[in-house]
């Protein structure tokens, strides 16, 4: 008989040899004598050993613990391999890969692999090791990756719950292929903290629009800025504006029609007189985008440089100018949440809400026009 203990643990089978008990050491577990047929019975049991020994590094190496039973099943050939977390997000990931261009970015791409990198480097970190079987991703292991992520890596709380929201992406997609049986992710809850990013008031965009710049770099990024203040649209669907893009509405004037690269969602805005004037300054640019627009880095760093020109204490980045379409040029107006989200290309009103506020010279006219009709009661 084969026994394998491992930390109290023990398990036994047959090793399927027969030997006289005779001829049986005990203390040694090995057969005596020189005979032909005792060294190839001890050569058999050394190679049953090296097998052993060898399935516990295979195990260890890919598995968080080892157990007696595990290198049993391993020696007998029961043992059907289980699916890893990092191999399901590699595949994930490929796969996400593959679909750039087509129904995704190459952000989401990056973000699913960031969160992958971070994974592995908290596996071999806590656990020591460089992957884990699904089936032992417990409600602890979720906590202290949370923990990871914001002691060692120094994430804030929303960057922390959305590589959370990554990883347990790849987990449903686990338990729908029944790799796993139990969602780890059953008592815990993924909290993201509201954070009001800022936009600019009126007066702030019109310093920046009137504003005159030697460099021509800086003038570019600031007309390209104030183009999205006025039609809301996120940086890259500037950037794949084409000629095609702007059309002729029911009502006769010119609309922004395109669609949201990040939802694919139809997006119908009417182009206002300022981002007008804007495209008709760049008409010559090029035959195939609508505006020059640069690189989201470059855009940002020199709508930085603007800011202090203008003297603008806010932080200027390229996504405040959505923010201040939605706020300032349309809901402090008047404009219906149900007609901004419609420009904004939201699904639901609720993320509109995110990015609407409700100035306090909104609050002053309509309270102003309540005392009023108040008053001719």
């Amino acid at each position: 008989m084969i026994r394998v203990t491992l930390n109290g643990d023990v398990s036994q089978f047959s090793s399927k040899l027969d030997v006289d008990p005779n001829q049986w050491d005990t203390n040694a577990s090995k057969v005596k004598g020189n005979s032909f047929e005792s060294k190839r019975l001890n050569a058999t049991l050394d190679n049953i050993r090296t097998s052993i020994n060898n399935h516990y590094r295979d195990i260890d190496s890919r598995d968080s613990f080892v157990t007696a039973e595990k290198l049993r099943n391993a020696f007998l050939g029961y043992e059907t391999r289980q699916q890893t977390l990092n191999e399901l997000f590699q595949k994930h990931n490929e796969d996400v890969h593959k679909l750039i261009g087509i129904s995704k970015s190459a952000a989401t791409y990056q973000k699913y692999e960031r969160t992958r990198r971070h994974l592995v480097a908290f596996m071999h970190d806590r656990y020591n090791v460089s992957d884990i079987a699904l089936k032992e991703i417990s409600h602890m292991f979720i906590t202290d990756l949370e923990n990871y992520l914001r002691v060692e890596c120094g994430c804030n709380a929303n960057t922390t719950a959305k590589f959370i929201q990554s990883f347990r992406r790849v987990i449903i997609i686990a338990k729908n292929n029944g790799w796993i049986v139990k969602d780890p992710f059953i008592n815990y809850t993924i909290r993201l903290k509201r954070v009001d990013r800022g936009y600019l008031t009126m007066d702030e965009i019109t310093q920046i629009s009137e504003k005159q710049f030697n460099m021509p770099r800086l003038e570019q990024v600031r007309d390209i800025f104030i183009f999205s203040c006025y039609c809301g649209l996120a940086y890259i669907d500037v950037k794949n504006l084409t000629k095609r893009n702007i059309q002729i509405g029911l009502d006769g004037k010119q609309w922004i029609s395109t669609k949201r690269q990040k939802t694919e969602t139809a997006v119908n805005v009417p182009l206002l007189k300022i981002p007008a004037s804007i495209i008709e300054k760049y008409k010559d640019y090029d035959s195939t985008h609508l505006l020059p627009v640069i690189s989201n880095q470059k855009t940002n760093s020199y709508l930085k440089e603007i800011g202090d020109l203008c003297g603008i204490t806010k932080t200027l980045t390229f996504h405040l100018a959505r923010h201040s379409f939605a706020t300032s040029v349309t809901l402090s107006k008047g404009v219906p949440i149900e007609t901004v989200s419609k420009m904004l290309g939201h699904t639901n009103i609720k993320t509109t809400q995110i990015y609407a506020r409700i100035t306090n010279d909104k609050i002053s006219r309509d309270m102003s026009d309540l005392a009023d009709k108040l008053d001719n009661c």
